[in-house]
């Protein structure tokens, strides 16, 4: 996964979930995070004390990916993406019915049915719980590419089909896809994003999209918490998103709690502040 988003020159040091790696007088692990495939928590171990970075996770079910593995700790590095109450998802099977639902009604309409899905990670979930004998699946290129990768490391996924109608197809593809002229090709379509961030109601109207579906692969605000609670650590170190709140929640509950601010790179799945220009999670 790495080689196709950087590039085959870059110097990479692949290693298995939980072998150890010694760095001087400091043991460093990788843990599954739950996110996407390969994601990883690193657990640093120093004299006995254990500090666990989380990077991005989620612990609902991903037939694409190990699943997440909570790990003890003294201090928990966390995301906090999602990092408010109002961020609840529900069962992804469920949420990916109404998408099916949606694609089927756009076929009986004639129309075509484009669905925007963050290409590493979102694109391969949807399409693993999918029932693909539905009709024609055409994936961008940007998704397709990844999907590949997942196929390689014996993920089943669908294959990119050929076609001529559209109006029977599914198009998966990159959130930066939208308005461009590889969409127009496709004649009458219905749009819909599948993201976290359809689950308040600005996004979508700005977007001018048919459809929203709620679907992450970030911890929502109850998964967060959990997860946190699962680590047993008495510091918590919260980053990328809703800090804030999630800080404030933490010290109200007698945890130590500290805000770290992040120079996020452009292309990052940063949250939206105060509202979302483009929502790439």
């Amino acid at each position: 996964m790495l080689r196709a988003r950087i590039g085959d020159e870059a110097p990479i040091q692949a290693e298995a979930y939980g072998a150890s790696i010694r760095i001087g007088d400091v043991c460093v692990s990788f843990h599954p995070a739950g996110h996407i495939l390969g994601s990883s928590q690193i657990r640093i171990e120093r004299g006995g004390e254990v500090w666990v970075v989380s990077g991005d996770y989620k612990l609902a079910a991903d037939p694409t990916c190990s699943p997440f593995e909570p790990l003890r700790c003294h201090t928990f590095v966390t995301e906090s993406t999602f990092g408010l109450p109002i961020f609840r998802w529900g069962d992804a099977a469920r949420t990916v019915a109404e998408i099916q639902h949606w694609w089927i009604a756009n076929r009986q309409a004639g129309r075509a049915s484009i669905l925007f899905a963050y290409p590493v990670g979102k694109a391969q979930r949807i399409l693993s719980l999918l029932d693909a004998g539905a009709g024609p699946l055409v994936f961008h290129e940007p998704v397709e590419r990844v999907n590949a990768v997942y196929r390689a490391q014996g993920i089943a996924l669908p294959l990119h089909a050929e076609t001529q109608d559209f109006s029977e197809a599914l198009i998966l593809a990159a959130p930066g896809a939208q308005g461009s002229a590889w969409l127009r090709r496709f004649g009458p379509a219905s749009t819909a994003f599948a993201s976290g961030w359809m689950r308040i109601r600005g996004p979508r109207r700005r977007l001018s999209l048919d459809r929203g579906f709620v679907l992450s692969d970030h911890a929502d605000w109850p998964e967060l918490l959990q997860a946190i609670e699962q680590t047993g650590a008495d510091t918590v170190w919260v980053t990328h998103g809703h800090i804030g709140p999630m800080v404030r929640w933490l010290e109200e509950r007698g945890k130590q709690a500290v805000a770290v601010e992040l120079a996020l790179p452009a292309n990052s799945e940063s949250p939206p502040s105060p509202e979302p220009e483009a929502l790439p999670e």
